[in-house]
C-alpha cells in the first residue's frame, strides 16, 4: 500500500509565486497527459462561467471531483484556457517523496497541507492567497483519488471555511471584493477495446494467486470472480475465514471490523461522514504523539499497524457497492481493474486512449458571514448538488442507461 501519512514534525511547504515555472508545465502538458496517463485530448466546457468571475475580479476557488492521480493535470488545461493560473492545496506527504518533487512542486504553485492535523498555516496562507485574487486556488474537497467517476466521497468543508475567511477579508477592501467556489466536474472515457487492456491485469493477479488464466469466463464474471477472491484472501486474514453474502456487505463487515476497535480506542466511538471522514480522524488522534518521536520501538509499531489497516480500510471503501450493476460501462471495469492492481502493486499501468471532459459549474458565492445547517455547510451542499448533476449529465451522454452511485 502507498504511504500517504508520514509520521514526522509536519514543515510547510509554501508555493512559488513566479510565473516562469507554471507556463513551462503548461506547454508540457499534452505529452505529459499522453505518455504518463494515457490521456490524449482535454475538453473543457462551461469556460464562460469561469472567464466571467475572473473578469469580474473575483477570489476564486476551482472545487474538483478527484477521480484520477491525473486530475490536477488536466484541470491545468482549463487554467491555460482562461489564461490564469492557480494556487494548489495537496498532501504534505507529496513533498517528502524525494527533494525534486518537492522542489517542482512547489514551483508549479503547489503548497502543502497537513491533513492529519490542524495546520492553520496552510489554511491561513490559502485565505491570504486567495483574498489577493492574483491567482485562482484549486482545492480537492474529496481530499483522496477514488478512482470511482460515477461516485463522489464526502466533500470536506476545509475549502468553505478557507473560501469564507477570504470573503471576510475581501469584503473589507475598498471596494469591497467577493469569493465564488466553482464546482468541476472531471469525466474520464476509455476509447480503447476494454477487453484488450485489462486481460493482462487481470492475467498477472491471478498468477500471483496461483490460479490458470480464466479466459474462458466472460470479462464482466472474471472482474468480479478475481475481486472476491482477493476479498477473501483478506477475510481469512482478519476474520479467520473467508464470509458470506454479498460482496458490498462483506465489504462493509471487513471496513468495520478493521475500524471500530480503533474508533473505540481513539475516538470515543463511530463518527459520521463515511469511511474517508472516519479515517481521517483517527490518523489525527494515532499521529498526534507518533511525530514526537517519544513513543518506545512496541508502540510505535503498533501504531503503524493501525495506520496501515486504516488505509486498507479505506481503499476497501472505494469498491462501490452495486457499483457494476445493472450492467457497468467500460470505464467501471477499468477503474475497478486499475484499483485491484493499484492496491496490489501500489502502481497501475497506463491504458491508453483515454479522453477528459471538464465542465465548469456556476459560482457560488461565499458569504463572509459563518453558516451551518444539519446536513453540513451550506455551500459545500451547494457544491456536492453542482458537482454530481455535471457529473450525471456527462455520463448520460455516452452512456444514456448508466447512472451516478
Amino acid at each position: 500500500m502507498q504511504n500517504v501519512v508520514v509520521a514526522k514534525p509536519y514543515r510547510f511547504f509554501p508555493p512559488s509565486r513566479g510565473t516562469f515555472w507554471p507556463a513551462l508545465l503548461l506547454r508540457c502538458l499534452p505529452f505529459y497527459l499522453r505518455k504518463y496517463h494515457g490521456v490524449a485530448r482535454v475538453t473543457c466546457r462551461g469556460v464562460e462561467r469561469l472567464r466571467a468571475s475572473i473578469a469580474a475580479g473575483h477570489g476564486i476557488v476551482i472545487a474538483p471531483n478527484h477521480c484520477r492521480p491525473c486530475d490536477p493535470m488536466v484541470i491545468a488545461v482549463l487554467a491555460g484556457q482562461v489564461r490564469r493560473y492557480f494556487y494548489t492545496m495537496a498532501s504534505w506527504h507529496l513533498f517528502m517523496q524525494n527533494r525534486f518533487q518537492a522542489w517542482l512542486l512547489q514551483r508549479a504553485g503547489v503548497f502543502s497541507v497537513h491533513r492529519e492535523g490542524s495546520d492553520r498555516t496552510s489554511l491561513n496562507h490559502a485565505t491570504e492567497l486567495l483574498a489577493e485574487a492574483e491567482r485562482m486556488m484549486l482545492i480537492f474537497p474529496e481530499g483522496v483519488i477514488s478512482r470511482n467517476n460515477d461516485r463522489l466521497n464526502y466533500l470536506m468543508e476545509g475549502a468553505a471555511i478557507m473560501a469564507r475567511g477570504a470573503a471576510r477579508q475581501r469584503a473589507a477592501q475598498s471596494p469591497p471584493g467577493r469569493v465564488v467556489i466553482h464546482p468541476i466536474a472531471i469525466r474520464y472515457f476509455f476509447d480503447g477495446d476494454i477487453e484488450d487492456a485489462v486481460t493482462p491485469v487481470l492475467e498477472a493477479i491471478e498468477a500471483r494467486m496461483a490460479w490458470r488464466p480464466q479466459r474462458e469466463l466472460p470479462l464482466v464474471e472474471r472482474v468480479l470472480r478475481v475481486g472476491s477472491a482477493m476479498l477473501a484472501l483478506k477475510e481469512i486474514e482478519y476474520f479467520g475465514e473467508a464470509q458470506r453474502g454479498a460482496v458490498g456487505e462483506r465489504v462493509g463487515r471487513l471496513v468495520d471490523r478493521l475500524l471500530c476497535p480503533l474508533e473505540d480506542e481513539w475516538a470515543q466511538g463511530r463518527h459520521a461522514g463515511g469511511v474517508v471522514r472516519r479515517v481521517k480522524v483517527l490518523r489525527k488522534a494515532i499521529l498526534a504523539e507518533m511525530a514526537g518521536g517519544n513513543l518506545s520501538e512496541a508502540e510505535q509499531d503498533r501504531r503503524e499497524q493501525q495506520l496501515a489497516d486504516m488505509t486498507f480500510a479505506q481503499q476497501l471503501a472505494f469498491y462501490p457497492a452495486g457499483y457494476f450493476e445493472p450492467e457497468p460501462t467500460a470505464e467501471r471495469i477499468l477503474e475497478t481493474v486499475e484499483r485491484f492492481e493499484e492496491d496490489t502493486t501500489d502502481i497501475a499501468r497506463v491504458h491508453a486512449p483515454m479522453r477528459a471532459v471538464v465542465d465548469v459549474g456556476e459560482p457560488i458565492e461565499v458569504s463572509p458571514e459563518e453558516q451551518r445547517e444539519a446536513d453540513g455547510d451550506p455551500v459545500m451542499v451547494k457544491v456536492r448538488e453542482q458537482m454530481k448533476a455535471m457529473l450525471a449529465a456527462s455520463l448520460a451522454e455516452v452512456h444514456p442507461n448508466a447512472a451516478m452511485k
